[in-house]
């Protein structure tokens, strides 16, 4: 599974990764997690299996949609981004997927 973040300089979700990452390898998820700024999203959103966007950027939701072939776009939850909750994170964007 590969899960793509997308904030405003790509930096404010690095730890979101880390605890993303830790909470799949504790669930057994082989998932590859990748922040990057808003700026790169669009270029690379269509080669990953979700994207999901931090709350500060949430405004641009409409427009990467726009730009999909088909990738889901997931708002991160503004209180699991807050807390940096990455187990919740990881467990939205696989019910996203449609992973069990």
């Amino acid at each position: 599974m590969k899960i793509l973040l997308v904030c405003n300089a790509g930096m404010s979700t690095s730890m979101l990764v880390a605890r993303m990452e830790k909470a799949a390898k504790e669930k057994g998820v082989d998932a590859t997690i990748l922040a990057v700024p808003l700026t790169q999203a669009e270029s690379e959103m269509n080669e990953w299996d979700i994207v999901m966007l931090g709350p500060q950027v949430r405004h641009c939701l409409n427009q990467l949609q726009k730009h999909s072939k088909g990738t889901p776009i997931e708002v991160i939850d503004m209180r699991d981004y807050g807390l940096m909750n990455g187990a919740n994170v990881l467990k939205r964007a696989i019910q996203v997927i449609g992973l069990k």
